[in-house]
């Protein structure tokens, strides 16, 4: 027998059976078995092996759709960390190159009813960061691999010391610089004509030639130029002193933040929750119910996500790091390090500068009380939760 023709309802079924792609209401996930038009399926379900898979559904119903849940959200998210990695990307585009395997998991099975309210359970359990737009849902892989997170924290650090050495030879390139201008901006000596008015006119030098001192010794000037000696020695002394102070003093300011950049390297962390401070929720895929609501982080788990529970209505949420940030109160309110050099400290918050995005902010317990930490970025500190 040859091959059926072109256009035939034979030709149509076999071009269908080998894509693997037919109408899913006409596939049995129980039986893992496509039919091919509505009599087979209508045939298939009439079967005796179709009615004992019905009986073992029915004994732990929610154990196969468990099931069917984690295995459809491990393709979907296989999927889409192979293909697209952590790139922003329309989840139904990820779901129709998911469905083109012909042994693909069918979401009818699973818990979810939409390719929504999938997204959205995503989105919760902090496994993708998603968004809504007028073009629809749109993921982004949240990797949380031990060797990916190792591997950025590795470049991070790199990136680190890297400026770190750029910024030491900017800073030496400055202070010679400035040295130089300093050098330049004293005053050179001038030359003027030699002129007389009259040739009765008496002729006057004025050489301020720099001698040592012991050398004068052995001239005996009169009483008027001792005096005026004497003055000028004195002055250069007390000229001299200030500056020696004020290089003392650079040196201990440069020792001071060579151990604050130490600081800030050490303590310096890609995740930032802590418990005990108040969180304002910026994320849209919970709705606008919870949209700019704050809350106060109670449990931090794996470092970048916590149990949160909003500070006007007890209800709980978890939430991931990205799906949240700080909060700033206003001056005089008790705030909590959350990143850089002074990661876990508490403080008052002193002044707020809106134009640069900082405060400043002082050091209440500790070693460290008393101490004023100036520029600090508000991403770097959060609201204390009162007791």
């Amino acid at each position: 027998m040859g091959k059926a023709e072109v256009g035939t309802p034979k030709y149509i079924a076999n071009k269908m059976k080998a894509k693997g792609l037919q109408k899913l209401r006409w596939y049995c996930q129980m039986c893992q078995k496509q039919c091919r038009d509505e009599n087979g399926f209508k045939c298939h379900t009439m079967s005796e092996s179709h009615q004992r898979q019905l009986l073992l559904f029915a004994d732990n119903a929610s154990k196969y759709i468990d099931e069917f849940s984690r295995e459809f959200s491990d393709g979907y998210l296989e999927l889409l960390k192979r293909q697209f990695g952590t790139k922003r990307v329309h989840a139904n585009k990820v779901y129709q190159d998911y469905i083109a395997n012909r042994d693909h998991l069918h979401m009818n099975a699973t818990q979810w009813e939409t390719l929504t309210e999938f997204v959205k359970w995503l989105g919760r359990e902090g496994k993708c960061t998603v968004d809504e737009t007028e073009k629809g849902w749109f993921v982004t892989y949240v990797d949380r691999d031990p060797a990916t997170i190792a591997a950025q924290q590795a470049k991070v650090k790199k990136e680190k010391l890297d400026k770190d050495d750029q910024e030491r030879m900017l800073e030496f390139i400055q202070r010679q610089v400035e040295k130089g201008k300093k050098e330049s901006s004293q005053a050179e000596p001038s030359y003027t004509e030699f002129k007389r008015e009259s040739s009765q006119e008496r002729l006057t030098l004025n050489l301020n030639l720099k001698r040592k001192p012991e050398v004068l010794a052995d001239i005996k000037p009169d009483p008027v130029t001792k005096i005026a000696f004497n003055a000028k020695v004195k002055d250069e002394t007390s000229f001299k002193k200030p500056k020696t102070e004020k290089s003392k003093q650079s040196a201990l300011d440069e020792i001071m933040a060579m151990q604050e950049r130490a600081k800030e390297r050490a303590n310096r962390k890609d995740y930032w929750l802590t418990e005990g401070i108040i969180v304002k929720i910026v994320t849209k895929s919970l709705g606008d119910k919870f949209y700019k609501r704050k809350a106060v982080v109670e449990r931090v788990v794996d470092k970048y996500a916590a149990h949160v529970r909003l500070t006007d209505e007890p209800v709980k949420l978890k939430l991931d790091q990205n799906h949240v940030e700080t909060v700033i109160p206003s001056p005089g309110r008790a705030v909590r390090f959350v990143n850089g050099a002074y990661r876990g400290q508490t403080g008052l918050l002193k002044s707020l500068n809106t134009d640069e995005f900082c405060c400043d902010v002082e050091i209440s317990e500790g070693l460290l009380t008393g101490r004023l930490v100036k520029g600090v970025q508000y991403e770097d500190i959060s609201k204390l939760a009162s007791l």
